[in-house]
């Protein structure tokens, strides 16, 4: 899936949800080091706990981040 993040430094997160498990997620654009390290963490992690952990962080004083919107883009794509 590709998912438009809105409000943060990424322009892309792309994932596949395999058997529930979240697989292959990669971001276009945001520090880089933080999401590689965050895609590496989650991979192979149920999707419900994935959105468990990463809803709701925020990124400095804005009310949303880069785990925030892959938080949100898993919720679409399980239908939540």
């Amino acid at each position: 899936m590709e998912y438009t993040p809105k409000g943060v430094c990424s322009q892309q997160i792309h994932f596949d949800i395999v058997d529930h498990k979240v697989r292959n997620v990669s971001f276009r654009g945001g520090c880089n080091g933080n999401l590689q390290g965050i895609s590496r963490l989650i991979d192979g992690m149920d999707v419900d706990e994935a959105i468990r952990r990463l809803d709701g962080i925020r990124c400095g004083f804005k009310t949303t981040s880069c785990p925030d919107q892959l938080a949100k883009a898993l919720k679409e794509a399980a239908g939540e």
